[in-house]
C-alpha cells in the first residue's frame, strides 16, 4: 500500500482509500449488499478484471471488506463490507452531494446502471409530506428502470419496476435526476425529453437534501 507518509487524518484515509476505483467499489458493496466477483465486475463497467481482484485484495488486507462462503444456492465466495467499511457511507453521501454540481451534462460512453439512480433520491432526498399516503414512483432513464416508494416519512428506492406506479418518468438521465433533485422544472425536462405520466404532484414530496441547492443549475 503506498502512503503519503503525512500525520493527518485525511492522508491517512486516502492512503486506505484513494486509489483509483476503490470507493467505487465501495459503493457497489454500500447499493448491493453481500455480492459475488461477478456483481462487482457487473456494477463497475470499465474495471479490469486483474486490478479488481488487487483493490478486493488489498481492501480486505486493510479490514474493510471480508471474504465468506454464500451458503447454497449460491455457493460461492462473497465480499461484503466491514463495520469499518460500512462507515464510509456518510462520507460516499458527501462526495455524491458535492459531485452534483458537475451532473449538469451527459457525457458519450457514459454508462448508467438502475442502482445509480436509485440511490440518488434515497441519499438526497426527504419525504415533504411524511403524513401523506404511501406513493410509488416509476423511474425510466436511458433504459434503466428503478423505483421510488414513499411512506413512513421515508424515501426508499431500488433497482426495477412496480406494477401499479403512481407517477411515471421517462426521458433521459439528466432530465429525470434534475427533476427529482428539482434542478429543473418540467418545461425543461420536457425540451431535454422527459415525458411524465401520472400524479406530478408527488415531485413536490421529494425535498432535497441540504447543499443540492448550491450546486448549480444547468
Amino acid at each position: 500500500m503506498r502512503s503519503y507518509g503525512q500525520y493527518c487524518s485525511i492522508a491517512r484515509a486516502l492512503d486506505l482509500v484513494g486509489d483509483r476505483w476503490t470507493l467505487l467499489l465501495v459503493r457497489e458493496l454500500l447499493l448491493r449488499g453481500p455480492s459475488r466477483y461477478t456483481d462487482l465486475k457487473n456494477g463497475l463497467p470499465g474495471v479490469a478484471a486483474n486490478l479488481l481482484a488487487t483493490r478486493l485484495r488489498e481492501l480486505e488486507q486493510m479490514g474493510l471488506v471480508r471474504r465468506e462462503d454464500a451458503p447454497p444456492p449460491v455457493a460461492t465466495q462473497v465480499y461484503e463490507l466491514t463495520e469499518d467499511g460500512a462507515a464510509l457511507e456518510p462520507v460516499l453521501k458527501a462526495l455524491g452531494l458535492w459531485g452534483m454540481r458537475y451532473m449538469n451534462e451527459e457525457h458519450a460512453g457514459d454508462a448508467f446502471q438502475a442502482s445509480w439512480l436509485a440511490y440518488v433520491p434515497a441519499w438526497f432526498t426527504n419525504d415533504a409530506d411524511p403524513a401523506g399516503p404511501p406513493a410509488a414512483i416509476q423511474l425510466v432513464a436511458d433504459d434503466e428502470h428503478a423505483v421510488i416508494e414513499l411512506g413512513d416519512g421515508s424515501v426508499r428506492a431500488r433497482a426495477g419496476r412496480t406494477d401499479h406506479p403512481d407517477l411515471t418518468l421517462v426521458g433521459p438521465a439528466r432530465a429525470v435526476l434534475g427533476v427529482l433533485l428539482a434542478k429543473i422544472d418540467l418545461q425543461r425536462a420536457r425540451a431535454l425529453g422527459l415525458t411524465v405520466k401520472g400524479r406530478r404532484d408527488l415531485l413536490g414530496r421529494l425535498r432535497p437534501a441540504k447543499g443540492l441547492s448550491e450546486a448549480p443549475r444547468p
